[in-house]
């Protein structure tokens, strides 16, 4: 998602926020997720670049890295509103490994 706004490299960890959700399923988990994200960016002023999360009985708890926005430094492309429910999916592949998708409002 940050990569849409910056180059994902020019985001440095600086900073951590803490941040918990909770839904009745994965889909609504992945967008709820997004948009706390979102609303950090937004309230503090920052861009994340790294991400560690944990999903245990529907409930998401994670950490962001990243800093404060540097309009100059980072020359952000756009803003972003909100997760949304078109084309949202959560799925194991055959592979094994968890793949989430959803359409992004800027």
């Amino acid at each position: 998602m940050t990569a849409v706004i910056v180059d994902t490299e020019s985001v440095r960890e600086r900073e951590q926020v803490d941040i918990s959700v909770a839904a009745p399923d994965d889909e609504i988990l992945l967008t709820e997720w997004l948009n706390a994200l979102i609303y950090e960016m937004a309230t503090r002023k920052l861009l994340f670049s790294r991400f560690q999360v944990q999903i245990s009985q529907q409930r998401l708890h994670g950490k962001a890295w990243g800093e404060t926005i540097d309009v100059a430094r980072h020359q952000p492309a756009v803003e972003i509103k909100g997760a949304t429910f078109t084309e949202l999916r959560v799925w194991r592949g055959d592979d094994g490994r968890w793949q989430a998708q959803c359409v992004i409002d800027v």
